[in-house]
């Protein structure tokens, strides 16, 4: 029988950040994941070149049912103290937008940096590793590996949640608190493609491929950045941060301009150059075949002097203020996180420990704290791994 101070569960960014700090501070540390290698998740992150945190990193770029609650993660181990860790191991990186920090070279560089820092912490790590079962034992913890029984007096379970199945994701987490009581909050996809039903998707199916600058709004939030449109509905950045807070049946609200009347556009161009076909005009602010689509669904391609000055401004509304209902999203497989988990009322905000359950405890994506896109959610592992791994 092994026995270690402390054993974590999943070799993801929040597992490895946890892991080193604990090992760091003198514990005896087994870190284990069922995957063949650490990191899977920030290998394929962020195009291969990871956006590993934010400049703009505040506890406003997430969501929860307690909003509050990562105020003291973000404040105790910051965006600014990821950076230095980077800089230390001589990563170069830049900012690509809204303070997006990515790797100039490859994402393998942050795994490489966080598997260094576990040798030098002493960590023992072992992958290909599964867990048949978990009890308490005494003032800790008796666990069945698939390499063999483990006793620690300390159990961090870093396991993520359930986007992306393909590379290993599942509610195993969940599966944990429910074992011990821990309330976990309603999960579904989170930074994910929406979907259009059927009727909707013949309709734009032609639109496939065409990428705009948009503001896309759901109820009071709105984000502006790239729009896709796809075979199956809409992507995008602005999409994917927007699918965080729309639900089932609500509509989303589109600016496929924004910063630009396109009333006004279509209106002067009609009293410049009335001969000009009224998609030529629209071109100048839409991609030239969003624009013809635009103007066919409309049903005015035809030149401006024909047509009304009523009909152009309800074109011009078609372009800064077009609603429609998604029927759905992409779902888990290509959700880039989870939203919900673990309910944040049952831990402790500066140890990430279980309040009822001494000893056991819930870091990153497993727990109900959900950033927005570009950098915020490894952020949060990383936060919430340094802060487990200065108690366990």
């Amino acid at each position: 029988m092994r026995k270690v101070d402390c054993l974590i569960v999943g070799a993801g960014a929040a597992g490895m950040m946890c892991a080193a700090e604990a090992g760091r501070r003198g514990r005896s540390v087994l870190l284990v994941d069922h995957a063949k290698a650490p990191g899977e998740k920030i290998r394929i992150s962020g195009g291969g070149r990871c956006n590993f945190t934010n400049l703009r990193t505040a506890p406003e770029n997430f969501l929860s049912a307690n909003p509050r609650f990562c105020i003291s993660a973000l404040r105790r181990y910051t965006q600014r103290d990821f950076i230095s860790l980077v800089e230390r191991h001589g990563i170069a990186y830049h900012e690509k937008t809204l303070g997006q920090l990515f790797c100039d070279d490859s994402s393998k560089q942050i795994v490489e940096m966080l598997t260094t820092e576990l040798r030098q912490a002493e960590v023992r790590l072992e992958l290909s590793t599964s867990v048949a079962s978990i009890a308490r034992l005494g003032s800790g913890y008796r666990v069945e590996l698939s390499s063999g029984s483990v006793e620690a007096a300390s159990l961090v379970i870093a396991t993520g949640g359930k986007s992306i199945p393909k590379m290993g994701a599942t509610g195993f987490a969940y599966g944990v608190a429910e074992q011990f009581g821990i309330k976990v909050m309603p999960t579904r996809p989170g930074l994910v493609p929406l979907t259009f039903d059927p009727d909707t998707l013949e309709r734009l199916k032609p639109l496939s491929g065409i990428s705009v600058e948009a503001e896309v709004a759901c109820g009071k939030t709105r984000f502006a950045e790239g729009l896709l449109f796809t075979h199956r509905g809409l992507s995008g950045p602005s999409i994917l941060q927007i699918s965080s807070y729309w639900r089932e049946g609500e509509e989303i609200r589109i600016d496929l301009a924004p910063g630009t009347d396109a009333s006004e556009v279509v209106l002067k161009a009609k009293a410049d150059n009335p001969k000009q076909a009224v998609q030529t005009a629209l071109a100048s602010v839409l991609p030239k075949r969003l624009a013809v689509a635009i103007a066919e669904e409309a049903g005015t391609v035809r030149p401006l002097g024909d047509t009304g000055d009523k009909a152009l401004r309800a074109l011009g509304e078609r372009v800064n203020r077009w609603r429609v209902k998604p029927s759905g999203s992409e779902g888990y497989r290509t959700a880039e996180v989870t939203l919900g988990g673990i309910d944040t009322a049952s831990l402790d905000q500066k140890t990430m420990e279980a309040k009822a359950i001494p000893g056991l405890y819930f870091i990153g994506e497993a727990v109900d704290v959900t950033g927005w896109l570009g950098g915020y959610n490894f952020q949060w592992a990383w936060s919430s791994g340094w802060s487990a791994g200065q108690a366990v």
